[in-house]
């Protein structure tokens, strides 16, 4: 039982004895910094069954807490708020407790737990990884890292979008203005090589509209008839068809994707356990459909097109197969979320990590598949995000104005390198150290600032921001990290027994007190599905310890265990943000 379990029902049962009334629940908080103690009681609740002046029953309570809880030394009511004093022999104990705990905050996942399958990145094989793709990819990495610390077994795949006309117009343009280029012969990621040609396909086909209307077509006429979205809605039929030549390209095209796809996911330090392939799974869930209109989930119109009827649940009547027979991508959705199941018959859960564009869809497919009664249906949800912009406004992949993510990643290290030059941080390392840790410097910055915020909300994503190394950034804490680790290493003493019987400076119970409630943040993240929570904490205790750090000698302390447990303190904060880093997918350096 924690110290806040006992304290709780230690508080239930001074209600009982005192007032002869049963209380539900106690209210607890820390303690506000303003006064005296470190766990508060709130005592207002209480007026509902204990009638009475609320600071006389703080004393109350609080003269039996010291009576009954060992741990408790002292107390104060500041109106409302009974406010406990802990004994610095708690805190002390429980540090030494967690002082050489190799995953201190992890819970390992129990064997017979089911899984939980968590989709992010799904992107387009017509063009590179960009500014969103980039969000999407470290808020599923960390949120699937997060779940995994909390207790549970994760999944990790993504669905690659690789059929379509969208892909077809790259192929068409490619065949038409690329003169068999390939990744090797430019020198070009495959991934960019083919998203010039999506970009190129764009120019043409405007320019091609511009010539039909110049000739008296409408706009609506000359969009339909431009002879190079033609050739791409003719090699989609041949796709479809199987045609050798048009499979042959497209394999080819795709694999040129791919390889610049996954030299992507290693700089951003992303993996998956699995891939799914919409060319694989795009006519999945029709003998679902089927099902659902033997079992009456489904109807069918007089055209032949097939329905679900969601008004009860206050949506409206949701396509899942055209009158031609035909899927939509609910139809693939549904079959798909089936599909996994089959594959990993221990899932008891999905996530997608999709942005809030595509709300709407997930309570539908969610909705259907309870409706289909899948057991597993009941934990889903829907990582919905908010679009991440640059100062300079939204970005258009079309136009070839979207910001790559490569290139995204090559700037935030080279203004990691402007800055630290101006501060003079890394003097006496030589090109390739300093090129290592601006590279670790720009990632995490980029990194942090982006899962610092809720994932709901927007971004308004400022490069040179995100580098500073004062405030709430990553560099902020990459450099407490470093600096701890600096401390370690000056430390030439025998520092790893325990002490005992040492006075508490109140800088060091605020970072003990911090470093104790760890495990709950990391719960807390999994079950928001937010690395903000987990980003923010790390900032939380980084200001803790640069308080302490400027406030508390460490190594000239007034005794030997004084200066034994400072460092030791200082190991278990670094070795904190380390891990609260980790499950970012955030690198430390261990100089700057």
């Amino acid at each position: 039982m924690t110290l806040q379990q006992t304290i709780s029902e230690q508080v239930k049962a001074a209600i009982k004895e005192l007032y002869s009334a049963n209380l539900e629940s106690v209210e607890l908080q820390g303690t506000r910094k303003e006064f005296e103690g470190d766990i508060t009681v709130v005592v207002f609740p209480m007026l509902r069954i204990v009638k009475g002046n609320p600071v006389q029953i703080g004393e109350a309570i609080g003269t039996y807490l010291v009576d009954h809880v060992e741990e408790i030394t002292a107390f104060n009511v500041v109106k409302g708020f009974l406010n406990l004093v802990i004994a610095d022999q708690y805190y002390l104990d429980f540090f030494i407790g967690i002082k050489d705990a190799e995953h201190y905050g992890f819970v390992t996942p129990k064997e017979e737990d089911k899984a939980i399958m968590l989709e992010y990145s799904s992107p387009n094989t017509n063009k590179p990884l960009h500014l969103g793709h980039v969000r999407n990819n470290l808020l599923g990495y960390a949120v699937a890292e997060i779940i995994k610390a909390s207790g549970k077994k994760v999944y990790k795949t993504q669905i690659i979008n690789d059929r379509g006309i969208h892909i077809c117009k790259s192929m068409v343009a490619w065949q038409k203005f690329g003169d068999g280029a390939t990744p090797e012969s430019t020198g070009l990621k495959g991934d960019k090589l083919v998203g010039n040609y999506y970009v190129k396909f764009d120019q043409e086909y405007k320019s091609e509209i511009s010539e039909l209307i110049a000739s008296g077509k409408t706009e609506e006429e000359a969009k339909k008839e431009a002879p190079i979205l033609m050739e791409a809605q003719e090699m989609l039929r041949k796709w479809e068809a199987g045609d050798e030549d048009v499979v042959k390209l497209w394999r080819t095209m795709n694999s040129w994707v791919y390889a610049g796809f996954d030299q992507t996911y290693k700089t951003l330090g992303v993996d998956f356990d699995s891939y799914y392939y919409e060319s694989n799974t795009y006519l999945l869930g029709k003998d679902n459909i089927e099902e659902g209109l033997a079992s009456g989930v489904f109807f069918k119109k007089e055209d032949g097109s097939v329905w679900c009827d969601l008004t009860d649940e206050g949506l409206d009547e949701k396509l899942v197969l055209r009158s031609d027979g035909t899927a939509v991508y609910m139809t693939q959705d549904i079959g798909t979320a089936i599909q996994r199941v089959k594959d990993n018959p221990d899932i008891g859960g999905m996530i997608y990590t999709v942005a809030n564009e595509q709300d709407y869809h997930f309570k539908v497919l969610f909705l259907i598949l309870k409706k289909l009664g899948y057991a597993w249906s009941e934990n889903l949800h829907h990582l919905s995000y908010g679009m991440v912009d640059l100062p300079s406004g939204k970005m258009k992949s079309r136009e070839g104005t979207v910001v790559d993510a490569d290139d995204l990643i090559v700037e935030m290290s080279e203004t990691a390198g402007e800055i630290s030059k101006d501060l003079g941080k890394l003097e006496g390392y030589s090109d390739e150290e300093k090129n290592n840790v601006y590279s670790t410097i720009g990632l995490g910055a980029l990194k942090y600032f982006i899962l610092k915020v809720d994932p709901k909300k927007k971004i308004l994503f400022d490069p040179t921001e995100s580098v500073d190394f004062q405030g709430n950034t990553g560099p902020f804490i990459q450099y407490t990290y470093a600096r701890i680790q600096a401390i370690l290493r000056k430390a030439d003493f025998a520092w790893n027994n325990p002490v005992k019987n040492i006075s508490l400076d109140g800088k060091e119970k605020e970072l003990i007190k911090l470093l104790e409630i760890y495990p709950e943040i990391i719960q807390n993240a999994a079950q928001d599905l937010s690395p903000a929570i987990i980003a923010n904490y790390t900032y939380e205790l980084v200001k803790a310890y640069n308080s302490f750090f400027q406030n508390v000698s460490i190594f000239g302390a007034d005794s030997e265990d004084e200066k034994v447990f400072r460092v030791q303190l200082s190991g278990v904060v670094g070795a904190t943000i380390k891990s609260a880093f980790k499950l970012l997918g955030v690198q430390v350096p261990e100089r700057m």
